[in-house]
């Protein structure tokens, strides 16, 4: 897997055929879901087939989202995939506070196996730094912004916005990645999707999750840098192998060892091109 994935395409446990076109689709993890796109009378065999699947290491890594834990099939869920050798990582939704991670990542999987935990009400939000910091299994945290939306009543995309950077910000003082951003649940609006992409990149989203492969190519040409932005990053960490310390370029640009880290990960990304 990249250092740096960009795309997080979301399949249906419960078709498996569409599971198996996800894995040809380019993405960097395809994350099998359990949870919201599967009818509760279809849980069985979406459990069944995903851990079938995962019987072996598939082509790409592949994540799953378990039900909620206070649900009646997480524990199911958990039983069934957890073990499977070609589970890369689980996803926990609707958590709201780091107990929950701690009893998963201690007494319900191997030890070891990486979770992320997605924040999907106001109180999820209100513990984003508890959460992300309760286990060392726990590898980033997200937002789930259709439960979010529904919890805080809100109508315009910007009255998530406060919500965004404080998960955004709870995850990097935990050490963790930058977050991927919400799903744009309009597959055919692109023209929005690259819009909403670049707002995200803006807030410090690192890449996106997606629900049909036509976003994809979308997403990663948002989250990539542009040849403008390799221009100066090379620039910076010439300058810096050059000179070391703090300096002014000579456009009047200051740099200094954060600047020259900034610019470091945007060639580690523009490799990607």
């Amino acid at each position: 897997m990249t250092a740096f994935p960009l795309t997080w395409l979301y399949a249906p446990g419960d078709r498996p055929h569409v599971v198996a076109k996800a894995l040809t689709c380019g993405a960097d993890i395809v994350v099998v879901d359990l949870e919201d796109a599967v009818d509760p009378d279809r849980k069985a065999y979406a459990r069944a087939a995903t851990a079938e699947l995962l019987a072996e290491p598939p082509p790409v890594p592949v994540h799953v989202r378990v039900n909620a834990l206070d649900s009646p099939w997480a524990g199911q869920d958990l039983t069934a995939v957890a073990p499977a050798p070609g589970l890369c990582a689980l996803r926990l939704p609707k958590i709201t506070s780091p107990a929950e991670v701690v009893r998963i990542a201690g007494h319900a999987v191997p030890a070891g196996l990486p979770l992320y935990a997605l924040l999907e009400t106001a109180l999820g939000v209100e513990q984003a730094y508890a959460v992300a910091t309760a286990h060392p299994s726990l590898r980033g945290i997200a937002l789930g912004e259709a439960d979010l939306r529904a919890d805080l009543g809100v109508c315009d995309d910007a009255g998530l916005d406060w919500s965004r950077s404080r998960v955004i910000v709870a995850a990097r003082a935990a050490g963790l990645p930058p977050p991927a951003q919400s799903v744009h649940p309009d597959v055919r609006d692109l023209e929005g999707l690259v819009a909403s992409c670049a707002h995200g990149r803006a807030l410090g989203f690192l890449g996106r999750a997606a629900v049909h492969p036509r976003q994809l190519p979308v997403i990663e040409r948002a989250f990539l840098p542009t040849e403008e932005e390799i221009e100066q990053a090379e620039t910076i960490v010439k300058a810096a192998a050059t000179e070391p310390g703090a300096q002014a370029l000579p456009d009047g640009r200051f740099i200094d060892t954060a600047v020259v880290t900034a610019a470091q990960r945007t060639l580690s990304l523009a490799r990607r091109r």
